[in-house]
């Protein structure tokens, strides 16, 4: 589906609410848009090692590139009406995942980094089951891409137990990835029907 399509069919639901009140939650999360003040878990969050080990160039972010990365996401949020949220549990801001709008691969590009202190506690699985019905639901999506390097098993591992599957392997930002993808159907996220 094109991205302007998409665009215009959240839009009308985003105009009447505003960004601000465009919030999900799941049994355990919080999902908002990410807002200025969160630039120091941003720069904090980017800054660890294990976050960035599976980049080919596995340096963490300065301050100044995760305040880019910031804008971009709130950017998108303008410019869309959607994107990655800001991921809260008891109140507490975790990272980041959601959904972007990628000309590049077809239509809706699934991402997630979240504080290697929440890893294994199922909130990754918990934030894609949430991003796939948020796309099938208030997107009418039908494709849903997901972007993972060969060594990061565990990440395969979450889009994997979520319905996504192997589509090929292709080379981004010089380093080969895997581009795993889900199709909606009837069935609800996470379940084949």
């Amino acid at each position: 589906m094109p991205a302007a399509t998409i665009r215009r069919r959240w839009r009308k639901r985003y105009d009447l609410l505003g960004a601000e009140t465009v919030i999900r939650h799941t049994s355990r999360l919080s999902l908002r848009m990410p807002e200025e003040q969160d630039l120091d878990f941003v720069t904090m969050l980017f800054a660890r090692p294990e976050l960035v080990a599976h980049r080919p160039d596995p340096v963490p972010d300065s301050a100044a590139e995760s305040a880019r990365r910031l804008a971009r996401d709130r950017a998108h949020w303008r410019l869309h009406g959607f994107g990655r949220w800001a991921v809260e549990t008891e109140g507490r801001l975790i990272g980041f995942g959601g959904l972007t709008v990628s000309t590049e691969f077809g239509g809706l590009n699934l991402s997630y980094h979240l504080h290697p202190d929440h890893w294994g506690n199922g909130y990754a699985t918990e934030l894609v089951t949430e991003a796939l019905a948020f796309a099938r639901d208030d997107l009418q999506a039908r494709r849903v891409v997901g972007l993972v390097r060969p060594v990061n098993i565990a990440s395969r591992r979450v889009l994997e137990k979520c319905g996504f599957d192997f589509e090929r392997e292709i080379m981004l930002h010089g380093a080969p990835t895997h581009l795993l993808s889900y199709t909606m159907g009837p069935a609800s996220p996470g379940q084949r029907g």
